[in-house]
């Protein structure tokens, strides 16, 4: 699939439910109202639209949520797109806040998946529960150490916020460093109606790598993971850091990517509204060919990039949906 651009697009990710056992600060409102199960696809559903996108040159699946290790029975579809990689599907990846990984790290291995991202913004337990609103940090670093037994590669995201964990990326860099974690910081986005304000929170990375740097031997390199990280290896650990920086440089240039909410709406682009209705297609009864069809035109309207600002004078959100709904 080629996009107006001449971009290939090679990376879906799907998520499986707008459901999370937290409540993380900058990506939902606390009284969170959660979808009815009636509007959510069903997991055959989910895997019909995958393989639907494997089928037209998609090569890389990461499942997101929510937190999609919540979702009942999730399992059954990591098994049925596990059995696709090898035959068309390159990969099988899954984002996670890792309160469910002890209890699946070892099934996500049988299944093919060979890496998780997890997210964790701090170390500092206290920070933690104030970030989550009630996550206990030690259930987190418990499934962490359940994935790397079981052999599942680790990277840590981390969204930097000002006033709030700043003073904690330090040390989250040093102790991915002895872990053998890649980690990988994120600017926070205007996504969802949430009750901070966004311009206090927001943290320029530019910012932040060179306070790192006072520490730290950030190298450039060409490393890259399909995604819109820009990566530089940490000399005094060989571990790499990256940044994700979608308000203060534009990444959108080598965009492969499309998302697909848990109920079936096709977002071209994170930060832009335009969507493609493909649950209506698969429960219109359209076959491979027509759904197939309903993608590809889809595509053919992705835009050339997303519109996030920072703008002191607007608090809100660019975009009226959660990251939840969208997909982490």
């Amino acid at each position: 699939m080629i996009d107006p651009f001449g971009r290939s697009i090679t990376y879906l990710r799907v998520s499986v439910t707008d459901r999370c056992d937290l409540r993380c600060v900058y990506c939902m409102a606390e009284d969170m109202h959660f979808l009815p199960k009636a509007d959510v696809l069903s997991l055959e559903e989910l895997d019909r639209i995958a393989g639907a996108f494997v089928a037209l040159g998609t090569r890389k699946l990461r499942i997101t949520g929510g937190e999609p290790l919540v979702r009942r029975d999730v399992m059954r579809l990591f098994r049925r797109l596990g059995d696709r990689l090898g035959k068309g599907l390159d990969e099988l990846t899954l984002t996670t806040n890792g309160t469910q990984l002890a209890r699946f790290a070892q099934e996500l291995v049988a299944c093919g998946v060979k890496r998780v991202n997890v997210s964790l913004d701090t170390l500092d337990p206290a920070t933690f529960a104030q970030l989550t609103r009630w996550g206990k940090i030690d259930q987190v670093l418990d499934g962490i150490e359940a994935a790397r037994a079981a052999g599942l590669a680790i990277k840590i995201n981390a969204v930097a916020m000002k006033g709030v964990n700043e003073d904690h990326l330090d040390d989250l860099l040093a102790w991915c460093g002895t872990q053998g974690f890649d980690l990988c910081l994120i600017e926070t986005m205007p996504m969802g109606e949430i009750t901070e304000d966004r311009s206090d929170q927001y943290l320029p990375l530019s910012l932040v790598r060179s306070r790192l740097r006072r520490r730290w031997t950030l190298r450039e390199t060409e490393y890259r993971t399909g995604g819109p990280a820009r990566y530089f290896t940490v000399a005094e650990t060989g571990r790499r850091i990256g940044f994700i920086t979608p308000m203060t440089h534009n990444f959108c240039e080598s965009c492969n990517r499309v998302r697909l909410t848990c109920t079936g709406t096709l977002f071209m682009c994170l930060g832009q509204d335009d969507q493609a209705d493909l649950r209506a297609v698969l429960r219109a009864g359209a076959d491979d060919a027509a759904l197939q069809a309903a993608i590809e035109a889809a595509i053919a309207r992705k835009p050339k990039g997303h519109d996030f600002i920072i703008d002191r004078r607007h608090t809100g959100a660019a975009v009226a949906r959660h990251m939840s709904v969208t997909g982490g």
